[in-house]
């Protein structure tokens, strides 16, 4: 059986270190067998996918910006725990979508996101979910995922 750290060679993905926070909070709080990680937005060390979906981005990159929260979410995780194996279930997904007056896919948007825990976690990725769409999100990122975690 392959490790979450297998299952993302295989997706092609390296974690990126993790976003520091940008405000008054911390990045996770571990509190006893649940992890809880903050918000992690559509960026990477190329800026990342910032606008408006449904304005100036479309629902494909905004899927993608999504996954890239994700990505974000795990590098989190993996900060947090110090191996990937020890998540037990992600419990849970808040999504967040900067969404144009027009736009109303926001679930498949945040799909991406959904999408990648499975590819990762297996069966453990399955999780409830809110998905949102809202006015701004922070510094004009297009779309935001929050995480709660069951961890060995």
């Amino acid at each position: 059986m392959s490790t979450p750290e297998d299952r993302l060679k295989a997706l092609g993905l390296t974690l990126p270190t993790p976003v520091a926070p940008v405000a008054n909070y911390v990045p996770f709080v571990l509190s006893g067998s649940q992890l809880f990680i903050s918000g992690q937005v559509s960026v990477d060390a190329d800026g990342g996918v910032k606008g408006t979906v449904g304005v100036d981005v479309d629902e494909t990159l905004a899927k993608a910006a999504a996954r890239l929260c994700g990505v974000n979410l795990i590098a989190q995780m993996n900060a947090a725990l110090g191996d990937l194996s020890r998540v037990k279930r992600i419990v849970k997904l808040g999504g967040f979508v900067q969404a144009g007056p027009d736009f109303f896919a926001i679930p498949a948007v945040i799909n991406g996101c959904s999408d990648l825990m499975v590819d990762v976690f297996g069966d453990a990725g399955r999780h409830a979910r809110s998905a949102v769409g809202v006015y701004r999100l922070p510094l004009n990122f297009a779309v935001e995922v929050d995480a709660v975690v069951d961890v060995a």
